[in-house]
């Protein structure tokens, strides 16, 4: 697919965050590929790569089983980029030593640079920048030929490099790729541009033209189904597929019950201003039944992910000759959903991921699973969608069933629907709806004593979530004034029937995940 663009290799060894370290080099505009850290010598070299990054990872090298690499790839003259449990598995695999830190490192720390060529090239570096560390492992003894370049208060070798010019080796025993480092994408483009010397040649409109070719290469001439849900995700999915292949494309809108107030009737009058055909099929009575009164939330998951499978196998059949389903997945999705390309762990089951029943009569086509949401806006940007459905917040596949912590059933779908679309009209109104990523109400299992009109009443609880994120991997929660704050939560206890408190989520993500289930 890339093969007249540059190409960097990221070997996955199960962090949460490598698709990061992949984005990180896009941002360069050059091309980059996750491979599992198992991979060939000869899958490896059959990607040319102008350098190499491993990963970090959850296991410690000193552990039995550990994720491995082919050692032999040392031998290719091409630059390599250990990050954390990268770092410490080169630097073993080339005779140092790694041992159990005295003092585990979790968060930031203060990096202070030794060596300001290479890595460091063009970055301030005389007093300590912030660094985000994640590790209980550190390196004692260095390779032979290596030396430290940067050191924190516990990590006396915080990188280091091989001083030889033939083989260029380097190593960070902190995370680049986050935000929370300062200076992290200078320090990862200084690798991939100045080191590797990769070409900037990848671009979002090379990516467009790039997976034209290849979604045309997979469907064929059949038949396509796209899961269209108004989001921005299946909407630019669906835009780029039927610039692909046309009139092969159907798209379909399932309302599976639990969408958020009038969002049916909305999102009909938005996909009339599209070009390719579309239906809409009304299956919430079908999807309420399969619920009954499930409360675990992966179980509610797994079962609306079933539902939609059998709606859009029906409509194939309906259609006729259907051999592929296009979903809007992103990577966010796979991440915490399923051991991707390396031994990550499962966070939770995404319905159109982790959800999907192991047996399924249409074959999977996933157009943006490399990507994160705000690449599919600049992807979006690049097909001429307009702004309002590019950033649009994210809304779950699940919708209303996982914000319902507990079983949901008419009444109380009834209930959340209304507290949301206060809460996202207030928003709106106030010009604070482009200033978070993602918003919405949550409907709490717990009841509480109240006073409304000298009497007492003992209702239900409304949670208010909003966050400022990028990519939806890291998140903090929203701070919205509190005059505003104070206004949705009077709104909706003297306006949605049931209800007599209203609360506001401060947890970030990391602990806490975004939605609640």
């Amino acid at each position: 697919m890339a093969s007249c663009h540059d190409t960097i290799i990221v070997l996955d060894f199960g962090s949460q965050y490598t698709q990061l370290i992949a984005r990180r080099i896009r941002e360069s505009h050059v091309h980059s590929v996750i491979l599992p850290s198992s991979a060939s010598l000869e899958t490896i070299q059959a990607n040319r790569p102008k350098g190499i990054i491993l990963s970090g990872g959850p296991a410690s090298v000193t552990n039995v089983g550990r994720p491995e690499w082919s050692t032999a790839i040392m031998k290719e003259g091409v630059p390599i980029l250990g990050i954390c449990y990268g770092m410490q598995l080169m630097a073993q695999s080339m005779g140092g030593r790694v041992g159990r830190a005295k003092h585990r490192e979790f968060g930031r720390a203060g990096l202070l640079v030794q060596d300001g060529s290479d890595l460091f090239k063009g970055l301030a570096v005389k007093s300590p920048f912030s660094v985000w560390m994640s590790h209980g492992d550190r390196i004692e003894t260095l390779p032979l030929g290596f030396k430290a370049i940067a050191r924190t208060a516990n990590s006396p070798i915080a990188a280091m490099k091989l001083v030889n010019r033939q083989r260029r080796f380097y190593g960070l025993q902190f995370h680049p790729e986050v935000a929370h480092t300062t200076h992290g994408s200078r320090i990862l483009k200084n690798f991939v541009r100045h080191i590797c010397g990769a070409r900037p040649t990848w671009t979002m409109g090379s990516f467009l033209h790039d997976s034209i070719d290849q979604i045309r290469e997979q469907v064929g001439k059949g038949k396509v189904l796209c899961a269209l849900s108004g989001g921005v995700d299946s909407t630019v999915a669906a835009a780029m597929t039927h610039r692909a292949v046309g009139k092969q494309l159907t798209c379909v809108f399932i309302d599976n019950g639990v969408m958020r107030k009038q969002e049916a009737k909305q999102l009909k009058q938005v996909f009339r201003a599209f070009h390719f055909n579309c239906r809409m099929v009304d299956a919430s009575e079908e999807f309420l039944r399969a619920l009954g009164g499930t409360t675990d939330p992966e179980k509610k998951r797994k079962i609306i992910g079933r539902q939609f499978i059998k709606a859009f196998e029906r409509e194939a059949r309906n259609i006729g000759n259907v051999r592929y389903l296009v979903q809007g997945t992103l990577y966010p999705d796979v991440i915490e959903s399923v051991s991707h390309k390396g031994p990550s762990a499962t966070i939770k089951s995404h319905h159109n991921v982790g959800g999907l029943p192991a047996r399924m009569k249409l074959r999977l086509a996933e157009p943006l699973r490399e990507l994160f949401k705000d690449e599919v806006r600049l992807l979006g940007k690049e097909l001429g969608l307009p702004n309002d459905v590019v950033y649009r917040h994210p809304f779950p596949g699940p919708g209303l069933a996982i914000r319902i912590l507990g079983a949901v059933t008419p009444a109380r779908l009834a209930m959340l629907r209304e507290a949301d679309a206060v809460f996202i009209y207030e928003l709106k109104a106030q010009g604070l709806y482009g200033k978070t990523w993602q918003a919405f109400a949550v409907l709490l299992p717990v009841r509480t004593v109240g006073v409304m009109g000298d009497q007492r009443t003992y209702e239900h609880v409304i949670g208010l979530r909003a966050v400022t994120s990028v990519d939806g991997m890291t998140a903090d929660w929203a701070p919205l004034p509190q005059s505003f704050l104070a206004h949705v939560a009077n709104r909706i206890i003297n306006e949605v029937p049931g209800v007599n408190r209203v609360v506001y989520d401060i947890s970030s993500k990391p602990p806490s995940t975004i939605e609640w289930e």
